[in-house]
């Protein structure tokens, strides 16, 4: 189900009036974000889909911003990240790119140590509210993959 909607989202963007070139300026904004919640696309197992935590988010692009936080995973451990947004496309008020940045925490996963990590994503901001909706891909029995929803509130 969850990737019939996966598919469905992708070719709705891509149906839609064509994807545009974001021109890069800068920005200095910091979102605020309490987590994820993720609809994992295995309903064998018995996933955490509720990923609460805290982070934050910098945009200091158009295109660009760093983001860090720390939140407990889909294994029921605890699990800190670190990235940078690229997001240098949009269709209508969605940007669209992906996260490139680095986990820990996922026992199956190197131990639970540091691993990198490129994740499709879209984001929606509306002047002190936001949402970011990362497509997470499957890893062997390692990583579970599922779509993720990220809220985030602008705090200046």
């Amino acid at each position: 189900m969850m990737k019939r909607v996966c598919i469905a989202l992708l070719a709705l963007l891509a149906g839609s009036a064509s994807a545009e070139t974001i021109e890069s300026a800068p920005l200095n904004e910091v979102w605020i974000n309490g987590g994820f919640y993720t609809a994992h696309f295995q309903r064998d197992k018995d996933l955490n889909g509720a990923n609460g935590g805290i982070g934050a988010e910098w945009r200091f692009s158009t295109v660009a911003s760093a983001t860090a936080g720390r939140f407990y995973n889909s294994d029921r451990a605890y699990s800190n990240y670190a990235g940078i947004y690229y997001q240098p496309w949009k269709v209508g008020p969605v940007r669209i790119g992906a996260v490139l940045g680095a986990f820990d925490g996922y026992p199956k996963m190197r131990n639970g140590g540091w691993f990198p990590a490129a994740i499709p994503t879209l984001s929606y901001e509306y002047e002190r509210v936001g949402i970011n909706v990362a497509i997470i891909p499957s890893y062997k029995d390692r990583l579970y993959g599922g779509i993720s929803l990220q809220l985030k509130l602008k705090a200046f």
